[in-house]
């Protein structure tokens, strides 16, 4: 799943020997998985603070665990170390963290983010905005956030109801409702004012 060579394996032992806890591992998952903000990322992971489901891997000198939901989307990832004058870098490439790897039986969070990043984002980039999913409430209440010039848009309202809410409901037909948290107060690159 996630091919960590023998110099980062090396670096990651040398690293959580440094730490104060006993069978410290490290966590790698994707956040915002599927999307143009995905990032891949490595934490410390004391014992218990693994997820029930995480995938555990031993590797030489430590344990992994690879979140279940970033799984897709850590298809083909490869962690690496080479050392320099500095003392050394860690690369983390995820060729597929930012694909779009949906499904009918996806988690709606990644349902949402496919239809938001494929289709409405686009036409709002034309206007320099895009909406992004801030949370599901129960499984059926999409919280979204504008950003950009739809913060603080006139047109705010008819966007979220006739452009975003409209296909996301169409298309998620579980949602049953779609809510803005975005401040539209903040007027200063707001694309009607």
């Amino acid at each position: 799943m996630v091919d960590i060579t023998e110099q980062a394996q090396a670096y990651f032992v040398e690293l959580l020997s440094k730490q104060d806890a006993d069978d410290i591992g490290i966590r790698i998952f994707i956040s915002d998985p599927g999307t143009p903000m995905a990032e891949t990322c490595i934490a410390y992971c004391k014992p218990g603070e693994e997820q029930e489901a995480d995938l555990k891997v031993e590797y030489t000198g430590f344990t992994g665990y690879l979140d279940e939901r970033s799984m897709p989307f850590l298809e083909g990832a490869l962690v690496d170390f080479a050392e320099d004058r500095m003392g050394g870098q860690l690369t983390i490439k995820a060729p597929n963290s930012k694909v779009p790897q949906v499904s009918d039986d996806s988690p709606i969070e990644d349902r949402i983010n496919y239809v938001l990043h494929s289709q409405i984002n686009p036409g709002l980039a034309s206007h320099g905005g895009m909406v992004n999913l801030v949370e599901v409430i129960d499984d059926e209440v999409a919280i979204l956030q504008f950003g950009g010039g739809c913060q603080g848009c006139g047109m705010v309202d008819m966007t979220l109801k006739d452009g975003v809410e409209k296909t996301l409901l169409e298309q998620l037909p579980q949602l049953t409702a779609v809510k803005d948290v975005t401040d539209h107060t903040v007027t200063d690159n707001a694309f009607y004012k």
